[in-house]
């Protein structure tokens, strides 16, 4: 549904949510908040609304945009999409969706763009809007959907709707019981299942249209009448525009060079933080896990590389100056990265300093957090607070970071440094950290 408001834009209430990875229940309407329909900045709002079968399983939630704990839908729906979207990729869909199918709203220029390919076609139902013209390039968009494996639904499907010529493609008409009639729902329902069209019946608010619903050969359903909406809060990750630009200036470039774009990447938290996890999805179904920059980069591949960092920059929602946490995660994973070579460590030293502070950025436990990101033995037993190979790197840079000296002076020696050499690299990641933030 493209826009959503009052009793039918909810999703469902689990009947005991969990605080699972980085959504946590915002507060209910109802309840005080002094924010209560106000966006909040650094934040980023989901719902979800569950989809059942005729045994009311859920079979999965569509996604909806939400702009703060006002649980409704006000914002232009291409903004709606594209955002949503993002959210999904940021955190992934097994969280956003409980390891069902996610029905994700699809504007016309999310489809021609292939947007809705950053998510795996195992996962993901490509949601066309009542609002997408059934042009060439969007037929062509389907087409492709389809070759790849995605499910297609039709949204808010009505009598002579002019995306007829999609329900070639459609797997799934969604229909919406309050806005047509019992008799134009039967015929809809005649002419559609033939070409194997599941029907949904959507905006279901009461017992009496379940079961007339049912009756006419509708076996999804989706609204009010199965649960109460509740609306889902994570922490966002911010981009600045600067960086953005440079990202589509080096990947647009006819000669593609790595390393200054593995620079340049290193350079953002919130994209190392979507290459890592696009890369470690079920899209992808790598057998090994990815656990640096430049081995991301390698698998992805030149083609793919170019596609993907587009997709970051059309899908990126704040372009915010970076934050002081931000500044922090990459001045630790700056220092980190200086003193592996002198360390000569194999392991990638600057996302430990860029993990160190994501779940603050995220406000996640870090468990959660590296339970999403795979990081090498030393690396996650590092993170969790227990004894690893890193741990004296890892104390040696809280140690400098907080002016304990004599502290990071004894950590020092553990490690065979000079404090002359730790305070000059630390002083150099500083000067990289502001530079590259703006700060």
């Amino acid at each position: 549904m493209a826009v959503v408001t009052g009793r039918s834009g909810g999703h469902e209430v689990c009947s005991s949510p969990a605080d699972v990875f980085e959504m946590k229940p915002a507060p209910v309407q109802g309840q005080t908040s002094g924010t209560s329909t106000q966006t909040i900045a650094g934040q980023r709002f989901v719902a979800r609304q569950p989809i059942f079968d005729a045994a009311q399983h859920v079979l999965g939630y569509e996604l909806l945009f939400r702009h703060g704990f006002e649980n409704c839908f006000q914002a232009d729906p291409e903004f709606a999409a594209r955002t949503t979207l993002d959210s999904s990729l940021l955190f992934g869909l097994n969280v956003l969706c409980d390891g069902r199918r996610a029905f994700v709203n699809c504007t016309r220029d999310v489809l021609i763009n292939d947007l809705i390919t950053l998510l795996p076609p195992d996962q993901a139902v490509v949601e066309v809007l009542e609002t997408v013209p059934p042009d060439e390039r969007v037929i062509a968009a389907c087409r492709r959907l389809k070759k790849s494996g995605y499910l297609i639904a039709l949204d808010d499907f009505a009598p002579h709707d002019p995306r007829e010529t999609l329900c070639d493609f459609a797997d799934i008409i969604k229909i919406d019981v309050r806005a047509t009639t019992a008799e134009e729902r039967a015929v809809m329902i005649t002419t559609y299942l033939p070409l194997r069209c599941k029907m949904l019946a959507e905006k279901v608010e009461t017992t009496e249209e379940f079961r007339e619903s049912q009756n006419l050969g509708f076996v999804y359903f989706q609204g009010f009448f199965f649960r109460h909406p509740e609306l889902m809060m994570t922490r966002d990750v911010t981009s600045t525009r600067v960086h953005y630009l440079r990202l589509l200036e080096v990947v647009s470039r006819p000669t593609l060079d790595l390393l200054d774009l593995e620079k340049i990447v290193k350079q953002d938290a919130s994209v190392c933080y979507r290459l890592l996890r696009y890369l470690n999805s079920p899209l992808f179904g790598l057998a090994r896990e990815i656990r640096s920059v430049r081995h991301a980069m390698a698998i992805l591949g030149e083609a793919e590389l170019r596609r993907w960092i587009r997709m970051v920059v059309t899908l990126g929602a704040a372009e915010q100056k970076c934050s002081e946490l931000i500044l922090t995660a990459l001045g630790r994973a700056r220092f980190c990265e200086l003193m592996s070579k002198r360390l000569r460590s194999e392991s990638d030293l600057f996302l430990l300093g860029l993990l160190s502070v994501m779940d603050a950025i995220l406000e996640i436990p870090m468990e959660a957090l590296l339970e999403q990101i795979p990081v090498d033995q030393d690396t996650g037993a590092t993170l969790s607070g227990k004894q690893s190979r890193l741990r004296p790197l890892y104390q040696l840079m809280l140690a400098q970071e907080s002016g304990e000296w004599d502290e990071a002076s004894v950590l020092a020696k553990q490690l065979h440094l000079t404090d002359e050499d730790v305070a000059a690299d630390w002083w150099q990641a500083m000067q990289w950290a502001q530079q590259v933030s703006g700060v």
